[in-house]
């Protein structure tokens, strides 16, 4: 979809629609104005529309006044906001969607005012709206019939996913019209970005191996202009990365282990080291699943997923920032070969872990991960995004992912990006006392404790292996990226965790 911003009037806009956002306390005067710019007539409908955030209303304009054939009315509810305007405008992007309209424009004209409701600024209410606007188009139907391509390769006649609108045409004033264009170009990248992580975690298992993920990262880096370094099963052995080694033990598809880096042209500001679960497909191994909603675990490879978007991102927006990205990648898979419960592994840090359920493997293949990239590349901060536990969606739901971290600092800005970026997070503790709960009799620790403190104990099992590193997070993202994962409710991929993390390293200083 092109995006794109002008300063014409509303009225000139050759399109197939025009949508006018509209807050409650101003309804009645943006009502007049609706009104003056496209020849409705507003006591016919002004008590049908509420306003309330994310309402919908279609008209249809004067044709002598208007160039466009449709007006609809958007509604942002009492006090407009950053979550008002995505919601809202993926609201208006599945209406058009479903009336197959090729051509929509918006009327931010008023961009300055509802910035100074939502405190923030006009580039970011720019880009809010058309991160929302892409996320309620998105549709994963790469394998319809219709619409079949090869998403092995990563390469197709088509490489971007078709869309129902071919255009998003942002009207504003000419005041503000640099700073609408500088948001819509930015939010244009996040939201594509943020696409290509939801098909990823959306195609099924034999589409996205451990293989074919290693082919899309380094399709991207060529693609975007950052650094790709691929392990295969030989160097991984090598390495003596035992925790991926031990996961991948049940499987006939060989591991990887993905390594991005992006470095500005410029100076930087800072390394940043980001680690993703890449768990293909999670069936529990040996300590198996139970088959009702194990299709969707084909998602638990969604914090590797976001660790490309977020680089792909970082690149393509020019961030003054080196990032490292690394994902170990492999299905967790039960076999005549698969490693047991109570089996021990010696993880790439020499640390020893006692396996006592093998459905908890997604902390075995970070452990090496995170070790590697703290010794290789020293980095100023270390973050891990992984779907790691069903306990944290019993704590914090399917809204809010879990933050564990051994910096205050580092904690606040996550906690601040998630909200600006409307992909919240909430701190939990990883005191001391619940280092007992994974103590090993036999190794140096358990990958699990008992049934209470489940995604405290996985973080502490994880902040072992980043060892005396000052300025780590875990992001225990199981509930928000994959809503319906652990029931079934097949609602597929939100790319959860990307416009969080670009928003952090937009703003790093």
């Amino acid at each position: 979809m092109k995006v794109s911003v002008t300063k014409n009037t509303i009225q000139s806009l050759k399109l197939d629609a025009v949508a006018f956002p509209i807050s409650k306390s101003e309804k009645d005067n943006a009502l007049k104005e609706v009104a003056a710019k496209t020849g409705v007539t507003v006591a016919l409908f002004e008590k049908d529309f509420s306003a309330d955030e994310s309402s919908l209303m279609m008209l249809y304009p004067d044709l002598e006044l208007c160039a466009f054939k449709r007006v609809f009315l958007v509604g942002l509810g009492d006090k407009p906001g950053l979550d008002a305007c995505r919601s809202a405008m993926a609201s208006l992007a599945k209406k058009v969607k479903e009336l197959k309209l090729a051509t929509v424009g918006v009327d931010l004209s008023g961009a300055k005012a509802l910035s100074e409701t939502a405190n923030d600024s006009v580039d970011y209410i720019a880009q809010t709206a058309v991160e929302g606007f892409h996320s309620g188009l998105y549709d994963f139907n790469q394998l319809k019939t219709n619409r079949v391509k090869e998403l092995k390769s990563g390469k197709s006649e088509d490489d971007e996913p078709k869309q129902a609108v071919e255009e998003l045409v942002l009207a504003t004033d000419a005041k503000i019209l640099s700073d609408v264009k500088k948001g819509a170009e930015t939010g244009d990248i996040i939201a594509t970005s943020q696409a290509m992580v939801r098909d990823l975690v959306n195609s099924p298992s034999n589409y996205m191996t451990a293989l074919d993920f290693a082919e899309r990262v380094k399709a991207s880096g060529e693609k975007h202009g950052f650094k790709v370094t691929v392990f295969d099963k030989a160097k991984i052995e090598e390495l003596k990365m035992g925790g991926l080694l031990g996961v991948n033990k049940g499987s006939v598809i060989p591991p990887t282990f993905s390594i991005m880096e992006y470095k500005p042209e410029g100076e930087s500001l800072g390394r940043v080291a980001l680690v993703g679960k890449g768990v293909m497909f999670d069936t529990g191994g040996i300590s198996i699943k139970p088959s009702s909603g194990m299709g969707d675990m084909k998602a638990d490879m969604a914090g590797g997923a976001d660790v490309l978007g977020a680089v792909e991102a970082a690149a393509r927006l020019k961030l003054p920032l080196e990032v490292i990205g690394i994902v170990p990648a492999t299905d967790n898979m039960p076999s005549g070969s698969a490693q047991n419960p109570g089996d021990v592994l010696t993880t790439y840090s020499g640390i020893t872990v006692e396996v006592d359920n093998t459905d908890a493997e997604g902390r075995l293949i970070l452990a090496d991960a995170l070790t590697y990239v703290k010794e290789t590349y020293n980095p100023d901060t270390i973050i891990d995004l992984a779907t790691l536990t069903g306990a944290c969606i019993v704590a914090l739901g399917e809204t809010t992912a879990g933050l564990f971290s051994n910096n205050d600092e580092l904690a606040e800005k996550l906690y601040k990006a998630g909200q600006r970026a409307g992909e919240k997070v909430w701190r939990m503790p990883i005191w001391d006392e619940y280092d007992k709960l994974i103590k090993s009799n036999v190794a140096d620790v358990k990958n699990v404790g008992g049934r209470s403190a489940g995604s405290i104990t996985a973080a502490k099992f994880l902040e072992k292996f980043v060892g005396d590193h000052s300025s780590w997070a875990h992001l225990d993202i199981a509930g928000p990226a994959f809503p319906g994962m652990t029931n079934g409710g097949g609602s597929g991929s939100t790319g959860f965790g990307v416009r969080l993390l670009v928003e952090l390293m937009r703003n790093w200083k």
